[in-house]
């Protein structure tokens, strides 16, 4: 098995860097040259929606690949796949924060509380900042290894409410689609894990049974 050492690893992290960048740069290259169709407001909105829960499904696919192709080495890259989720979130809340409600929090929060697909997006979103904020080594170190995997274990809640947020949003425009899609690689990620767990509960007992 293919094992690159640090400079590898390092010039793979700048390719991803710089290839995770491209959606936000041409929606800014939209901005500055009409180029976003018709109502650029929700294309900005839908399209940093959309790559959030992209980011988010490759940083949750990083572990089972991992152990899949016993390559390691890919967990270098699931910190910055889940701060470019983080990103995406942001740039999709402060889309509709800004251009939906111009930066008026009581309004937002009403159509927040008012619309149960916002609600669950709203949700995900504040969760997903601690676990942005708690991404350095230095803060692993300050709350400690199991209080941090614990905390970080809100990215399947996090990915839930994505999801639950994605279907209702496309569901109004009887889109399933892309939905049903995410629904299957996102949930098949998750029963790949509650698989491993089984077993590894299961070869936990066996020696205790005579």
């Amino acid at each position: 098995m293919f094992a690159p050492n640090n400079k590898h690893i390092t010039s793979a992290k700048c390719v991803l860097f710089l290839l995770a960048l491209l959606p936000a740069a041409r929606l800014a290259w939209g901005v500055f040259n009409d180029a976003l169709g018709a109502n650029p407001l929700e294309f900005i909105t839908r399209n940093s929606g959309d790559w959030t829960l992209y980011f988010l499904t490759a940083g949750l696919a990083i572990t089972p690949l991992r152990r899949l192709l016993e390559a390691n080495w890919l967990i270098k890259f699931r910190r910055m796949l889940g701060l470019f989720a983080f990103f995406y979130a942001s740039l999709h809340f402060f889309a509709f924060f800004w251009f939906d409600h111009f930066f008026d929090v009581s309004e937002m929060l009403v159509d927040v509380v008012k619309r149960p697909f916002i609600l669950v997006g709203f949700i995900a979103f504040v969760l997903l900042i601690p676990l942005a904020a708690t991404s350095t080594n230095f803060m692993m170190r300050q709350i400690g290894g199991k209080n941090w995997q614990r905390l970080h274990k809100l990215v399947y809640l996090i990915a839930t409410l994505g999801l639950l947020h994605f279907w209702w949003m496309k569901a109004a425009k009887h889109n399933f689609g892309q939905p049903l899609l995410f629904i299957a690689i996102i949930g098949g990620l998750f029963a790949v894990r509650v698989y491993w767990k089984w077993g590894q509960r299961a070869n936990a007992v066996k020696p205790l049974a005579r």
